[in-house]
């Protein structure tokens, strides 16, 4: 593929497709900038994705984060674009915030990342002591020292990589998947090298979520060709899995005490396991078909909790013994439940559908929530991780944050 036709495809989270669009119904409104949206847009999303609006802000930065991606408008037409999609699109109402008073004391400290527009997907909190993020549309690894605010960022191999996810081995190296190349990358954060694994079948796009087993194996997801990788970082060798049920998007991934990898299906209402030595995938249905996991953690008893992004609600599924229980997230059935981990004794993970966005606490003991409004807006808090000492970390993916949890 030609690189302008990739940058093209990479760039689409925003402005897509005009075709399919059309024969969906989805009409743009009239309006200056209106041809320039129609016609300089391209890629793998629908152009009916415009509707969901934001806010004038909101608009601003998916500018700045497609200039990053080098979609194809002249400078002196972007302020057109921009404005007609603030009129346009204006951010649709969202379910306000639910404030619950508990007993934990915390507190939200936010860092800027140092390129604008950048969206930060995934956050990482290293054994050093440093907060590490995947910067998507701009190409690069960052890496925030939060005793001082210093960020500094790696640009990475291949232009247009699109860093998804990210992962901390036991040498201090950072892997990550490369959403938009189709690939896993290794960086050494001591040299600013970069070695890339590709994908073994070039229809093996959109490499999503990673972790590593107790033995070193790197496991990860590949959202939209629907499959689970596995990679041996000693021979380089990928392998690929496919998923029994079609269109299951694999999504999340954590590896158990076991060493087993867990996955969460995006696409169906199902969790599934890797059995690490045969590589065998078993799928456990949850209860109501319109479930649609998005993340997952995993407790200490391997019991494995899951955010339903679809419903708006917590999930808890013993693998044990098949057992799912649920409760709807504070913020309600559109809340949008989405970065989650267990840490402290407890489930916290955010609610990105929310206004303003919120981290939510939930005690597995008492089964009580409580909620803190993410300052600023929040902003789609995509992954979360934890720090050495306990705390949540966040990336805000459209105000180009980052966020530390600071439990009392």
């Amino acid at each position: 593929m030609a690189m302008k036709s990739f940058v093209w495809l990479a760039a689409a989270a925003c402005l897509a497709p005009v075709g399919p669009a059309w024969s969906q119904g989805f009409v743009l409104p009239d309006g200056p900038g209106r041809e320039l949206v129609a016609e300089s847009c391209g890629g793998c999303h629908a152009i009916n994705r415009l509707g969901a609006g934001y806010t004038p802000e909101g608009w601003r930065t998916i500018e700045r984060m497609m200039r990053n991606m080098q979609v194809p408008i002249p400078n002196d037409k972007w302020p057109t674009v921009t404005n007609y999609l603030i009129k346009a699109f204006p951010e649709k109402p969202k379910p306000a915030a639910v404030v619950i008073a508990g007993p934990v004391q915390a507190t939200i400290k936010q860092w800027p990342v140092a390129t604008p527009g950048s969206r930060p997907h995934d956050p990482l909190a290293t054994r050093d002591g440093m907060i590490w993020y995947s910067g998507q549309v701009a190409g690069v690894l960052g890496r925030l020292d939060p005793k001082t605010g210093k960020v500094k960022e790696f640009r990475l191999k291949t232009p247009h990589t699109g860093p998804h996810g990210l992962v901390e081995d036991t040498a201090g190296n950072i892997w990550f998947t490369g959403n938009n190349a189709g690939l896993i990358g290794k960086l050494d954060p001591k040299t600013g090298v970069v070695t890339e694994y590709p994908m073994p079948d070039p229809a093996a796009r959109d490499t999503h979520s990673l972790t590593f087993d107790q033995g070193g194996i790197l496991w990860f997801t590949i959202q939209q060709a629907n499959r689970i990788g596995r990679l041996d970082p000693k021979t380089g060798e990928v392998k690929l899995l496919t998923p029994p049920t079609s269109g299951s998007r694999p999504y999340g991934i954590q590896v158990n005490a076991k060493g087993i990898p867990f996955v969460v299906e995006f696409g169906a209402n199902k969790v599934a396991s890797i059995d690490p030595q045969t590589l065998a995938i078993r799928e456990y249905p949850l209860p109501n078909a319109a479930a649609r996991p998005r993340r997952l953690a995993i407790a200490g008893d391997d019991v494995v909790w899951y955010t339903d992004f679809a419903r708006g609600f917590l999930g808890r599924l013993d693998p044990a013994t098949g057992q799912v229980a649920e409760w709807q997230s504070p913020g309600g059935p559109k809340s949008e439940p989405y970065g989650i981990v267990f840490t402290k004794g407890a489930l916290w993970y955010s609610e990105s559908g929310t206004k303003p966005n919120t981290v939510v606490r939930f005690d597995p003991t008492s089964e009580k929530f409580q909620t803190w409004v993410i300052p600023g807006g929040g902003e789609i808090v995509r992954n979360m991780d934890v720090t050495r000492d306990g705390n949540p970390v966040l990336a805000n993916s459209l105000v180009n944050q980052v966020g530390l949890v600071d439990v009392k």
